[in-house]
């Protein structure tokens, strides 16, 4: 299991993906994968996560863009030394890809906002790599 992370001014985000074998079909051209992202905040502020924004590149050539307010229906916010983890998911049209993006976070002692940069992270289905 690869775990792929980054830190943007002290707020560390982490990223686990797995294949779903039980949810893909091969015949159908449909692969799902879920991951699960960590966000930690290192930073002496609180702040709330505003939106998100993902890229999700397909094998297939296909690129597809999300973007929206929060994450699964929550605005989390962090006091320093907080985490923050949830778990979603992608289908892809191919068996391999990968996604990158980020998140606009506010500073709530002052207002500002500021992106987090969400690491690239690889999508392979595991008979892939035989």
């Amino acid at each position: 299991m690869t775990i792929f992370s980054a830190i943007t001014d002290g707020v560390k985000v982490s990223v686990n993906a797995e294949f779903q074998e039980d949810f893909s079909n091969l015949s159908k051209a449909n692969f799902v994968f879920t991951y699960r992202v960590t966000i930690e905040n290192q930073s002496n502020y609180t702040i709330k996560l505003l939106r998100r924004h993902w890229l999700i590149f397909d094998s297939a050539w296909q690129v597809s863009e999300v973007e929206g307010e929060g994450v699964i229906g929550q605005q989390p916010v962090l006091a320093s030394g907080d985490l923050h983890e949830y778990t979603s998911g992608c289908h892809l049209r191919s068996t391999m890809g990968k996604m990158k993006g980020s998140y606009l976070m506010e500073r709530l002692i002052d207002g500002e906002q500021f992106k987090v940069t969400i690491p690239e992270f690889t999508l392979i289905a595991p008979f892939r790599l035989n």
